[in-house]
């Protein structure tokens, strides 16, 4: 199991959002956290990613326990084993689609030709080698999409999380990237955990969470 995270709870002020969750993820699994607003997933995704501390519980990823880590260890955890991919893509707008994949790269301590090496390469596998020297605002929402899906995996991350991955595509890039991260998973066992209101992208998932008012129901 690459991911295990046991009794997780989050309150924001008196707002309790996670009650004591118990999750685990498999390699090379592909997961979707469905629920209503508010039921607390995006609170869990980044608890599970690393991004927020949860309040109570333990989580482990690759064998590491998470609340051994200090900042910097977290970060550099993070940066090593873990891709995101937002909604919003997140890209910086004044960089190119190549400068902007070799960001993680970079930060890791690779040299820039070995950045920019590895940057092409997925730029290619997602057909977009005509458009890496293109900014984001020269891009459709399509190809800014498939730009932060090969962010997120320039440093061979263990796991992916997406956080309404499709939510601000049409039908036809929606389908386009749901085939993606199936064809990434066949290709490099890529993991992905990946909140969605999606349904056609929850039924296509090996297992699906549902959430509801901080629980995780069957």
């Amino acid at each position: 199991m690459i991911l295990q995270a046991t009794h997780i709870r989050k309150s924001f002020g008196q707002l309790a959002v996670l009650k004591g969750i118990d999750v685990g993820i498999n390699e090379a699994e592909v997961v979707s956290i469905v629920g209503k607003s508010g039921a607390g997933k995006t609170t869990l995704l980044q608890i599970l990613g690393t991004l927020l501390r949860a309040d109570e519980g333990a989580i482990s990823i690759c064998g590491t326990e998470i609340a051994s880590l200090n900042e910097a260890q977290l970060a550099r955890f993070r940066n090593e084993h873990i891709g995101f991919v937002f909604q919003f893509h997140q890209l910086l707008p004044e960089f190119t689609a190549l400068e902007n994949v070799c960001m993680p790269a970079l930060i890791q301590g690779k040299s820039q030709k070995q950045a920019q090496t590895r940057a092409k390469e997925l730029l290619d596998f997602l057909n977009l080698s005509q458009r890496m020297n293109h900014k984001p605002n020269e891009l459709s929402g399509g190809e800014q999409q498939r730009v932060a899906v090969a962010r997120a995996l320039v440093n061979n991350p263990s796991i992916i999380f997406a956080d309404e991955p499709s939510g601000n595509l049409d039908s036809k890039h929606k389908t386009e990237l749901h085939e993606l991260f199936f064809t990434l998973r066949a290709n490099f066992k890529q993991t992905f955990v990946i909140v969605t209101h999606d349904e056609s992208l929850a039924t296509l998932s090996d297992r699906v969470i549902t959430m509801e008012d901080g629980f995780i129901v069957e």
